[in-house]
């Protein structure tokens, strides 16, 4: 792996008080070159911009993967990624199904995105809630306008200190079920994390924004009566004691890292989990009967982001825990949150440590 550093660092323009999401990016990044039917060497050259044709194939035809994980700051102040290998393998899955060629060495290309955090890991914030957002994204290169499978390719890893992706404090959002908009039907990618699936979903968004609510949740394809998922996570539902999450089977949701450690802490704290297909209207039985007790989504940039107003048809709302942080929330945004800072042992050997610069 060949390595540039950049020769000054920006880390003095961060202000890390107020980092936002993706408004300050660090001092280097990861470029991996795909031609001649093969990756060439990975380089870790400064941050920065680079030229593309106008006639690349991506900006076309939108032939572009990405993924999205994070690095923290421990309490002990030791930086930790969150099970990583779930992300470079995930990130192969979505290749493959938008014929992309799959990165062939997957334990070598997380020790080389170590490699670039561990580079820039002053750029780490050491407050709650906060972290390195961390983007490897995978994008065609031909300088062609034809619709076809590329034959060069460009991987890229770049990362940006951030605070939690719906602000520095846990509070409630409000989502809108749409029955008029489809995020994504059996056979297509809904299941990946496919660029295309977030550019389609940004005009219903904009309809539930203008009506109140901050973000979609979207509704199956076919009926739109059963719950995907929102925009930015996947979504889960506490009724009568039981935690309830949309079944991955339908192969039109994305399979969340955070989803999965999700049940498996909520499964090891005793708790009643169900994967299975589950209703809008389900929700508002069990709210009318005050049987819904809690509803939050999961995700890599919201981490947990408890909900307290689903809005549906025209001017109806769905209110939980009177918009207040709901305890299973809570709960689980501790455990989870704690084993991520180092607060918790990690017990399930989720986190990697990532060695100070000599």
């Amino acid at each position: 792996m060949k390595v540039n550093k950049r020769s000054v660092s920006k880390i003095s323009e961060v202000d890390f008080g107020d980092l936002g999401f993706g408004r300050y990016y660090t001092d280097h990044m990861i470029v991996k070159k795909y031609k001649d039917k093969a990756w060439q060497e990975t380089e870790i050259i400064p941050y920065g911009d680079f030229p593309v044709s106008p006639a690349n194939i991506t900006l076309h035809y939108g032939q572009s993967i990405f993924e999205g994980m994070k690095a923290f700051r421990g309490v002990d102040g030791i930086v930790r990624l969150f099970r990583p290998e779930k992300n470079i393998h995930r990130l192969n899955y979505s290749a493959e199904r938008i014929a992309i060629p799959l990165m062939p060495d997957e334990k070598k290309t997380l020790e080389e995105l170590m490699e670039l955090v561990k580079m820039d890991q002053e750029f780490t914030p050491g407050h709650m809630g906060s972290s390195l957002y961390i983007r490897p994204f995978i994008f065609a290169m031909d300088p062609a306008l034809g619709v076809k499978i590329a034959d060069t390719y460009r991987y890229m890893v770049i990362m940006t200190p951030v605070d939690a992706y719906y602000g520095k404090n846990l509070k409630t959002l409000s989502i809108y079920a749409t029955k008029n908009y489809t995020r994504a039907a059996l056979g297509g990618t809904g299941h990946v994390k496919a660029s295309a699936n977030y550019a389609q979903s940004l005009y219903a968004a904009k309809e539930a924004q203008e009506k109140g609510y901050q973000q979609i949740l979207w509704l199956d394809y076919k009926e739109h009566k059963y719950i995907d998922e929102v925009g930015t996570m996947n979504m889960m539902f506490v009724i009568d004691d039981t935690l309830i999450t949309p079944s991955l089977k339908q192969g039109t949701i994305l399979p969340g890292i955070t989803r999965e450690s999700v049940l498996h802490l909520a499964r090891d704290l005793g708790w009643k989990v169900e994967e299975r297909r589950i209703s809008l209207q389900e929700i508002i039985d069990a709210s009318e009967s005050c049987k819904l007790q809690d509803c939050f989504g999961t995700g890599t940039a919201a981490t947990i982001a408890p909900v307290g107003r689903i809005g549906y048809d025209d001017g109806k709302d769905i209110i939980i825990n009177k918009e207040e942080v709901g305890p299973y929330a809570q709960k689980i945004y501790d455990e989870l949150l704690g084993i991520q800072y180092g607060k918790l042992k990690d017990k399930y050997g989720w986190t990697v440590e990532i060695p100070k610069q000599s």
